[in-house]
């Protein structure tokens, strides 16, 4: 694969948690995606989809997901134009991520999903899954993506800076070469529950 969603600096701000757990969303106006790191930042997992619902609903689903996972920042995927432009879909992004870093008290950061959607996609087309199944699970596999990319991108401008040479690091990202091979990738059993997002939502 060619392209690679990218993290910018400007993306990240001062004083971002390089330690601990990270939470990875994938916005979306009726559904978002839920992965979670380890607390080294290494490597992502999916999580679960949450199907938006009221504003009482959606607070006590995150605050639930922060209590039990005692995030220190949040990384939500910014979706922006194939120039990189952003669009009223990043704005919208945007304001999301500012309204669940007000009610988790934890900062954010923005990591460029143009292309975690296809990613997920993807991987999921490897696996046995049927049409409605792939379709459950694309969202929480997309925001593990974009959150992988992520700790990639740190990680890798750190390494730069030491000037360690290539061939001593892990691969460079989730979407380099066949996505399963990344050390991240774990293989997505059948756990969806009925209470998790209706299929036919998008």
């Amino acid at each position: 694969m060619t392209h690679q969603p990218v993290v910018a600096q400007d993306l990240i701000p001062d004083g971002f948690p390089t330690e601990g757990v990270l939470l990875g969303i994938d916005f979306g106006t009726k559904r978002v995606g839920v992965a979670v790191s380890d607390m080294y930042q290494r490597y992502s997992s999916p999580l679960r989809n949450y199907d938006r619902q009221s504003k009482q609903a959606d607070e006590h689903f995150f605050r639930t997901q922060a209590l039990e996972f005692r995030p220190v920042g949040i990384v939500v995927g910014l979706p922006v134009h194939m120039s990189g432009e952003e669009s009223q879909k990043s704005r919208e992004a945007r304001a999301y991520a500012q309204w669940l870093s007000r009610l988790l008290q934890l900062p954010v950061a923005f990591q460029d999903e143009r292309f975690t959607s296809a990613f997920a996609e993807a991987i999921l087309l490897q696996t046995d899954f049927s049409k409605k199944q792939r379709k459950a699970r694309v969202d929480k596999l997309a925001a593990q993506i974009l959150l992988q990319c992520f700790l990639d991108a740190r990680r890798q401008a750190v390494e730069r800076s030491k000037n360690l040479p290539h061939a001593d690091r892990e691969p460079d990202s989730l979407t380099d070469g066949d996505l399963t091979t990344h050390p991240a990738f774990e293989p997505i059993e059948d756990t969806t529950s009925p209470t998790e997002a209706d299929p036919s939502q998008g």
